[in-house]
């Protein structure tokens, strides 16, 4: 009766798109082909915020591919809700816990994009608007932006970690030279 397609991945072992392309747009595309060939009377997508075909990233380009092959299966006929979260945060998560794990091990944590602004949403806020869409027709067609009640940088949320943990690592903001470099290691 529905599909929910949650796949997704925040890395990939080439650098030229290609895992990304492959998860995010072409898994989609069978997925849709398969909604249709088996009449499915409902498709939920997860895509992220800021997913946009023309972006600088091949995860955010990528996400954006795989939502606009997502609408275009509404206007084919399958009824579909796009989902657009932002960071999503829970018992267990690879975020906030990611970096509670690097705090506790690390005496120096350097940084990159300490600057970036995220809006970390509770993944029981994802999951309501998941369950909520299904039967209700007014989210048909619709990409929903899905953010929590504050904005934070990358900084202030490893420091909010920082101190739920009681951790004494020194966190050092890197520019975008360094950031670039750090994310080439």
């Amino acid at each position: 009766d529905a599909v929910i397609n949650l796949v997704g991945i925040l890395n990939e072992k080439s650098d030229d798109g290609t895992g990304f392309r492959r998860v995010h747009t072409e898994l989609t595309r069978a997925i849709i082909k398969a909604c249709s060939e088996a009449s499915a009377k409902r498709y939920l997508h997860m895509s992220s915020l800021n997913a946009d075909p023309f972006a600088v990233s091949y995860y955010l380009r990528t996400k954006g591919e795989a939502e606009n092959a997502a609408m275009a299966a509404h206007d084919a006929g399958v009824p579909t809700t796009v989902f657009r979260p932002s960071v999503i945060f829970g018992p267990n998560d690879r975020f906030f816990n990611r970096f509670a794990q690097l705090l506790r091990v690390s005496p120096v944590l350097p940084l990159a994009c300490a600057s970036a602004k995220f809006q970390p949403v509770f993944v029981g806020d994802v999951t309501k608007a998941i369950i909520s869409s299904l039967t209700n027709r007014s989210t048909f067609g619709v990409r929903y932006d899905l953010g929590g009640p504050g904005v934070n940088t990358l900084l202030e949320l490893v420091r909010y970690v920082e101190k739920l943990i009681n951790s004494k690592t020194i966190v050092i903001p890197l520019g975008s030279i360094m950031s670039k470099i750090q994310a080439n290691i």
